[in-house]
């Protein structure tokens, strides 16, 4: 959420920060801004709405040489001019991701300040700005500046008169980037990948100074640190578009290669997974926490893991888990799941348990984030860069890896049969076959895009992928959609079935395929539009208006092949809306904040 770029060099400084800023609109906002500096004089530019509309008013040909710059996603007070960043108060002018959670009460304390906004964001502006007039240092401030900030922030800040910018983060992340031409604060590396592929993450508590031809990085005790440089190990181009109409596309079309990045780096033989997978040697029981899609994926791993590796396995949203009561086991293994490793509620419950002494396993795709690092054992996925704001690569390759686990978990109780590792090799050449029906599955978008309600049914592990494809049309379409228990039918939802109402059922069980068929005729008994998604054929056509068929493979991969169309689904339903479909309204790439 948010996207913070700062840049101080030998360039002018505008069109780089304007460019990180629209590398970082993935991260979802409804506002933007920018602070430069122009001989003594910081000037502040800031507009609701997209980035373009900053561009129509900043002048990318002034001669500013350091400035930040700002996407905000509404948390304190509404999307406006006013409550955009960057804040100044004072000498100090600051833009901040995250949340402060004693704002409130650090206004009361700074009663000679006037507050223009409703935001969390200029309290501290103001908090730095009384602080710096006492200690007269802004090593000194950030230095305390914990002291007094309870929740999350990573902050960029210009002073009057300075010619350096000041990072500190807390919970939120920041990178500074490095380059011969000067020198980068961002949120996230794809916003300096334009410029370069170098750069420094900076660590809780830790804050930084950045001049046009150094950086000088202090850890939380105030000690000069001697840090790494990383390398990002992507290109720029793998975060463009490349020719597709949205990332979206050209995400759910990348998937046969970072699926097959992701088993090769857990497969290349039966102890390559073994020596990968040793954290769960012990396990007794599993623990799946994660938000979103994450939560959905990790349902999927818990039909697998549960039917395979014969152990009891728990999945819940991690903004309940972490407020709520739980029986642990000895050996019990909380499995944490995450696309870019900051999810706030997700980070929450790491450092909740770690606390209780529970063992922890990150599925994350970020080499270096937070929960990357915070737990005891961390599994990579290698989606690469996921820029539309709806996850479709990184979901392909979680369920992959939950896959994995189940696979290997499978093999030590004699489920599963080492043979299944050669079936994984041949797991692109299958999601590159349900690629090529997207002509059809664009028909079928033409046929419900216009219903105001869609339903998905399924039941087990179906049912879990129902819930993904629901989630993933609903996000990008606006449409409301809703995956039900197919049994769960008669109990309610049925009373919702009209005329012509898209139903689509997912099929691939066979254990309760007629029971599933049962329930898709009573909709077809309401005059429901019935689409089905299934791995074997219907023999009874009047049970459906389209059939999506898809390869009858083992129940470790079916999912994805299902989840790729109904992918598609979402993508040309959202299409046909005029959506946005990268950037959907009101939804933020990384949510670092409850």
């Amino acid at each position: 959420m948010c996207g913070i770029v700062g840049y101080v060099g030998k360039d002018r400084c505008i069109p780089k920060i304007i460019k990180g800023l629209e590398a970082l609109e993935y991260r979802g906002y409804d506002s933007a801004g920018i602070a430069y500096k122009v001989g003594d004089q910081i000037n502040i530019l800031k507009e609701k709405g997209r980035i373009k509309s900053l561009k129509e008013i900043v002048n990318e040909d002034i001669n500013s040489y350091i400035g930040i710059g700002h996407t905000r996603w509404a948390t304190h007070g509404k999307p406006c001019k006013v409550n955009s960043h960057p804040h100044k108060v004072g000498k100090i002018t600051l833009v901040h991701n995250g949340i402060i959670e004693n704002y409130e009460e650090l206004k009361l304390s700074l009663k000679e300040y006037k507050f223009k906004s409703e935001t969390d964001s200029e309290v501290v502006t103001a908090l730095i700005d009384k602080l710096y007039k006492e200690e007269k240092d802004m090593l000194k401030v950030l230095a305390k500046l914990k002291e007094y900030l309870v929740g999350s922030y990573a902050l960029g800040i210009l002073v009057d008169g300075q010619d350096e910018i000041y990072a500190i983060r807390k919970d939120s992340p920041l990178v500074i980037g490095i380059s011969e031409e000067g020198n980068f604060i961002a949120s996230d590396v794809p916003a300096i990948l334009e410029y370069t592929n170098m750069y420094y993450l900076l660590l809780n508590n830790e804050y930084a100074v950045l001049t046009f031809d150094d950086v000088t990085i202090y850890d939380q005790e105030g000690n000069i640190s001697t840090k790494s440089l990383e390398m990002f190990e992507g290109s720029k181009e793998s975060a463009m578009k490349n020719g597709y109409e949205h990332y979206m596309l050209k995400e759910i079309f990348e998937q046969p290669k970072v699926v097959m990045a992701t088993i090769k780096e857990y497969i290349s033989s039966y102890d390559d997974l073994k020596e990968k997978m040793n954290v769960l040697e012990k396990c007794e029981a599993i623990d799946i926490v994660g938000c979103g899609s994450a939560y959905h994926v990790g349902l999927v791993g818990k039909m697998l893991i549960t039917k395979y590796a014969k152990i009891p396995v728990n999945v819940e949203i991690a903004s309940e888990y972490r407020y709520t009561d739980h029986i642990y086991n000895k050996h019990h293994l909380i499995i944490l799941i995450s696309q870019s490793g900051e999810t706030a509620d997700t980070l929450a419950v790491l450092r909740k348990v770690k606390q209780e002494g529970l063992d922890t396993l990150a599925i994350v795709n970020v080499v270096g984030s937070s929960i990357a690092r915070e737990a005891d054992k961390v599994l990579y996925i290698k989606a690469g860069p996921e820029i539309a704001v709806a996850t479709t690569k990184a979901y392909l390759c979680q369920m992959v890896l939950l896959s994995l686990i189940a696979l290997y978990l499978g093999i030590n109780k004699n489920t599963l049969d080492k043979k299944l590792l050669n079936e994984y090799k041949q797991l692109d050449k299958l999601i590159e076959q349900e690629l090529v029906r997207k002509d059809e599955l664009e028909e079928i978008a033409n046929l419900i895009y216009k219903n105001k309600d869609i339903f998905y049914l399924g039941r087990k592990i179906d049912y879990a992928l129902c819930m993904e494809a629901s989630l993933k049309l609903k996000e990008v379409s606006y449409l409301h959609s809703e995956a039900y228990a197919a049994g769960e039918l008669k109990h309610g939802t049925i009373s919702l079935i009209e005329s012509k109402t898209p139903v689509i059922s997912i099929i691939t069980d066979d254990d309760i395929r007629y029971k599933t068929l049962s329930n898709v005729k009573e909709v077809c008994a309401r005059k429901a539009l019935s689409i089905i998604i299934s791995n074997e054929e219907v023999k009874d056509k009047t049970l459906y208006s389209r059939l999506i068929l898809i390869p009858k493979v083992h129940e470790l991969f079916s999912g994805i092949l299902v989840m790729v169309n109904c992918q598609l689904i979402a993508y040309y339903v959202a299409k046909l809306n005029n959506c946005d479909i990268d950037k959907p309204r009101n939804l933020a790439k990384s949510v670092t904040v409850e």
